[in-house]
Parts: structure tokens; sequence; C-alpha cells
């Protein structure tokens, strides 16, 4: 039986955290900032955690 391997996508972009839950990042902070408020940017700065309904195809994604 081979080995599983991870979806090397997810791997760059998930992260486990001690808990067990997984860690993300928030999206529209690479380019057009000019249009976006300093609140805005400031506020899609923060880690935040994948939700619920989502749990489950992240981690078959990441094999855990």
């Amino acid at each position: 039986m081979p080995k599983v391997k991870t979806k090397s996508g997810a791997k760059k972009r998930f992260s486990l955290t001690g808990t067990g839950k997984i860690k993300r990042k928030h999206a529209y902070k690479s380019h057009i900032l000019t249009k976006k408020t300093t609140k805005q940017k400031r506020n899609l700065t923060h880690i935040g955690l994948v939700s619920s309904a989502d749990t489950n195809r992240v981690k078959l994604m990441l094999q855990i």
C-alpha cells in the first residue's frame, strides 16, 4: 500500500493549533490595497480559523 500524499496547496495554506483546530489566513490582503481602508487591512492581518463546516474537507486534504 503506498503512502497517502497531502495536497501541496493545502499544506502551504493551513496549519494546526495546539488543540487541533485549523488556522488560515484571510484573503484580499495581497494587492489592490489602496482602495481598502486601514481598518480593513488591519483586520485582514489577523489569523482566522477554518469554519466547522469545512474542517472535514481540509483534514482530508491534509491527511490528518
